[in-house]
């Protein structure tokens, strides 16, 4: 008995480093998904560097009682995957969204996303937000061309100037 004891606290002590460390963390029932789909969305998992466990309910409500996390032991029912990233917070629910709409199955349960507890809704609303590469690609693209325009601008005033002289 108390070497399956150990084993669970080993479990729970990885549980919580997961929890402590992740920008965030999602909560998805990922009941109905064949192997081939359930191996598919784990690699475009970790390709965005997002870390896919399922655990026992029962051991997540002991990782994370008496921390920040312990609203989400309202929402561990039934099968539960668990999505951690420690670089881009909006990528598990970005990534599995795309794997809901793909598959047509699954469903978020909920999360927190830099230490903000949002339910199933909240997180259909963070799955909309794009990437930090993707919104600096864009921001970049918005200023580009009112600088491109100025230096045409000082371009043909120079040449003006030089024509005139």
């Amino acid at each position: 008995m108390k070497e399956a004891y150990k084993q669970k606290q080993v479990i729970i002590d990885e549980i919580k480093d997961k929890f402590e460390r992740a920008q965030s963390a999602v909560v998805v029932d990922y009941i109905g998904i064949t192997v081939a789909e359930a191996d598919a969305m784990r690699k475009k998992l970790r390709e965005a560097d997002v870390d896919y466990t399922v655990y026992k309910n029962t051991l997540v409500k002991r990782a994370i009682a008496g921390t920040e996390y312990e609203p989400l032991g309202e929402i561990l029912e039934g099968p539960s995957g668990f999505a951690f990233s420690y670089e881009d917070a909006t990528a598990p629910a970005r990534v599995i969204n795309d794997s809901i709409k793909e598959f047509k199955k699954m469903e978020f349960k909920g999360g927190f996303v830099e230490g903000v507890y949002y339910d199933k809704d909240g997180i259909e609303q963070v799955a909309q937000i794009p990437s930090r590469d993707t919104l600096i690609s864009k921001f970049m693209g918005s200023i580009q061309s009112p600088v491109a325009n100025f230096a045409r601008v000082v371009a043909q005033i120079a040449e003006q100037k030089e024509s005139e002289a």
